[in-house]
């Protein structure tokens, strides 16, 4: 199939890496521009833009994609469908419908539940026990499309968001691929959204990493595991400054077992 495929940071690199193995033509990669970062504040590119260039594909980089010209130049493109992980601008309907069978949306979750920008911090930091990833053919809503495909995975009790980000990406990766192949076979049936279980996974904001003591145990772990290892999660000391948690455990102590011991 011809391919435009869309995204920007690493969680979106495995697809991209995935669509290529199964042999699909990448006729186009767009991600964010470059942006100013490190010491030196230098122009870098997103980590698919810098993987989609040691490919050899071209990489399209706008700031937006409502004008007439950027539509016209994503419809010549003559794609039979766009892939679209963590891109980070709204798609206009002209953009939506371009493609023959639409555009293919990796989500990390089971939507309906978790629509919106933080997924996976959203579900460890609420205790869930079960995520996954759903493949959506994309409408004008937040994420609120057609399911395509969906895949569940096992939240570990220890698990950090990081280590979730990543196996989240794998398993996106290969459920694209098959969406795909369904698709190319005309074998890919998507249903609308279930109205009942929707929850909205807000976008983190620092108050999210402010520990409350006075909250349960478990609750604290669970917030402390779905910030790790980014922004991470801490409390200020009088006199002190503030300070970080990065790591921490369900678990009781050997110490605590001795001492509640009969």
């Amino acid at each position: 199939m011809r391919i435009v495929f869309m995204g920007t940071p690493d969680f979106a690199v495995p697809t991209l890496k995935a669509i290529l193995a199964a042999g699909h033509e990448v006729v186009a990669v767009y991600s964010q521009p470059p942006r100013a970062a490190g010491r030196g504040m230098k122009l870098r590119p997103s980590p698919v833009h810098a993987f989609a260039e040691e490919q050899g594909l071209d990489v399209f980089t706008p700031e937006r994609l409502k004008s007439e010209e950027e539509q016209a130049r994503f419809a010549s493109l003559n794609a039979d469908a766009a892939v679209v992980i963590a891109y980070g601008l709204i798609l206009p309907r002209g953009i939506l419908e371009a493609p023959r069978e639409g555009c293919f949306n990796v989500h990390a979750s089971l939507l309906p539940r978790w629509r919106g920008a933080a997924p996976i911090q959203r579900a460890i930091m609420a205790g869930d026990a079960e995520t996954g990833t759903t493949i959506m053919r994309m409408d004008e809503g937040l994420d609120t499309g057609d399911i395509c495909l969906q895949a569940a995975l096992r939240i570990a009790p220890e698990m950090t968001a990081g280590e979730l980000h990543d196996a989240l990406a794998e398993q996106g990766a290969s459920l694209m691929v098959e969406a795909l192949g369904r698709a190319e076979e005309g074998q890919l049936t998507c249903t609308p959204q279930p109205p009942e279980g929707v929850t909205y996974a807000a976008k983190i904001s620092s108050a999210d990493g402010r520990i409350d003591w006075t909250k349960p145990a478990s609750e604290i772990h669970d917030q402390i595991r779905g910030l790790s290892p980014y922004p991470g999660a801490g409390a200020r000391s009088s006199g002190r400054g503030r300070w970080s948690v990065s790591s921490c455990s369900s678990q009781r102590s050997p110490m605590e077992r001795e001492n509640q011991a009969p």
